[in-house]
């Protein structure tokens, strides 16, 4: 699944090759492209002008010429892919822009789960909306971050995973910030003590600051990849912990793995 990390690389990569190009034609491949403007499929983009890409938390989108914007969220599959376009579309391609550069900006998503709306009006976007502020969001200080939590009486992984107190932090990310905090992912919210709440909210910004960091280097034009073996916990189950050594262990409920170390992180797994 896409996280803030891949999306913001993503989006730092688009920003340096779309602004300027105009989409020569717009290919919908699959069902799950919504156009909001009440025109055919394809029709309300082929022309326009790409004049910027942004992102809020786990959504990127597109700002064409016209005010239409093309906004994605990936959800659990979704990618891009970067290449010329005379090279042959990538299978389960939901959407191929193909642009005046001679290049093609592709949607790829396996298990048609994700969002792509075709809009001029963002906050029409299911989700988009009614999510918390970016993780990095500069106005989102670390006052601000510990009164938006005092709202939430969950366990804190649940709490971090939820879009709309923080937007962009998913599965993975929220097992590599809980370990980088030395918290356990069933403490509940309510039992931080306000140096764990620092320590959360610092763990936050320098983990995802440091994926992007590495990411940035390691991606490139290849934005449709999905790397992670620089994690130190996420996916790593059984194996020592690059702190303590002990094997880490990895738990599965409600279709979501969660992956930490008993010794460097401990609490209880009673839920009360």
């Amino acid at each position: 699944m896409p996280e803030l990390p891949d999306l913001e690389v993503v989006r730092e990569f688009l920003s340096t090759v779309l602004p300027g190009a105009a989409v020569v034609q717009a290919e919908m491949r699959r069902p799950i492209v919504r156009d909001l403007l009440g025109e055919p499929p394809g029709a309300s983009l082929a022309g326009r002008q790409v004049v910027g890409v942004g992102r809020w938390g786990k959504f990127l989108w597109l700002d064409l010429s016209g005010g239409a914007s093309l906004v994605v969220n990936p959800k659990l599959a979704g990618r891009f892919a970067w290449r010329e376009a005379g090279e042959a579309a990538r299978l389960r391609a939901a959407l191929v822009l193909t642009l005046s550069t001679g290049m093609a900006l592709s949607y790829l998503d396996a298990k048609d789960m994700g969002q792509v709306y075709v809009t001029a009006d963002k906050s029409a976007v299911p989700g988009l909306a009614s999510q918390g502020p970016d993780a990095l969001d500069l106005a989102l200080t670390a006052p601000a971050f510990g009164q938006r939590l005092r709202r939430y009486r969950g366990e804190i992984k649940g709490v971090l995973t939820r879009q709309e107190f923080v937007a962009g932090i998913g599965n993975a990310y929220a097992d590599e910030i809980l370990f980088r905090a030395r918290l356990n992912p069933f403490l509940k919210c309510s039992r931080l003590s306000t140096d764990q709440v620092e320590r959360l909210y610092q763990a936050m910004r320098s983990v995802l600051g440091e994926a992007i960091a590495t990411l940035r280097g390691r991606v490139g034009s290849r934005i449709e990849v999905e790397v992670r073996d620089f994690l130190q916990v996420h996916g790593r189950g059984g194996e020592p912990c690059p702190r303590c050594g002990q094997a880490i262990s990895e738990l599965r409920a409600r279709q979501r793995m969660t992956s930490f170390c008993r010794r460097c992180q401990p609490g209880t797994l009673v839920r009360n």
